[in-house]
């Protein structure tokens, strides 16, 4: 084996490495935040958390970008005058993937959405915000820093692929089944990761990710809370999770799809600017 290729495995286990330490730091950031923001008495759970997890994966992003001497526009952190417009923008396209998967599921399923009668667009506003944070927290700790270095020692879909399993693994860890978690959120974190390599920034993303979360507590799929509720008729829930999951693969892929189009033909060649 030549001394290049020694080099280039030893710099492949380094950033390996390093983005281990940096995704273990950014988890105890969480297990701290979650007994913190019990404490807060009449703030949800979600904002709190949201607020205490953000600033400290924003604070370790800068720590690892300063140790391997780059910038945080290396690893689409950065802030720019486009960033709000680009969250704006994303959070609308997560609204719309949302709306598509549900009208998906009312046409193709038993699921019938009735208005519900207790929120109100004060707790609309609260849990938004909140979504915007964890989305935050969530893209930096996945599709910032990490994805970043793994994408220029291991190609894109290597770094994809890696990354998703580790956001696979933490929903595992809260819980949700298997099939579930490589279903859902394993999906899922492709189509932000894609997101932000096509964009070459975070806010998109974020504004994306956001979004998604933001229209299922909309939907009431999020614990209390909610506009509308869905419906199921006696005996068709079955039917209706099979449906809902193959609704929710149909939008992501296209998502998944849409964006590699535009990292294919823009992307690639530069001509994004970064958010």
């Amino acid at each position: 084996m030549s001394g290049a290729q020694n080099e280039s495995q030893w710099v492949g286990v380094r950033t390996v490495g390093r983005v281990a330490l940096f995704m273990f730091l950014c988890a105890l950031g969480v297990a701290f935040a979650a007994p913190i923001a019990k404490q807060f008495s009449g703030i949800p759970a979600e904002l709190a958390i949201g607020q205490l997890t953000s600033l400290w994966t924003f604070a370790l992003t800068i720590a690892f970008v300063r140790w391997e001497r780059l910038r945080l526009v290396d690893v689409g952190a950065a802030l720019t005058s486009k960033s709000v417009p680009r969250a704006i923008l994303g959070f609308t396209l997560g609204i719309a993937i949302l709306g598509a998967w549900a009208v998906l599921c009312a046409l193709a399923g038993p699921v019938k959405w009735s208005m519900a009668k207790d929120s109100t667009f004060g707790a609309l506003g609260v849990f938004a915000i909140a979504y915007v944070l964890l989305a935050c927290r969530e893209e930096l700790v996945f599709h910032g820093y990490p994805l970043r270095r793994l994408d220029r020692s291991y190609g894109m879909w290597v770094a994809q692929i890696m990354v998703a399993l580790v956001f696979i693994a933490e929903h595992r860890l809260g819980g949700m089944s298997r099939q579930r978690a490589f279903l859902g959120p394993g999906i899922g974190c492709l189509l932000f990761g894609m997101a932000a390599i096509a964009t070459r920034g975070l806010a998109i993303p974020i504004g994306l990710h956001a979004g998604w979360n933001t229209g299922h507590w909309s939907l009431g799929l999020k614990g209390a809370g909610g506009f509308w509720q869905g419906v199921v008729p006696s005996g068709q829930d079955d039917r209706a999770e099979f449906v809902a999951m193959v609704a929710y693969i149909t939008v992501m892929c296209i998502g998944i799809v849409g964006f590699w189009l535009r990292y294919r033909w823009c992307g690639r060649k530069g001509r994004l600017t970064i958010c």
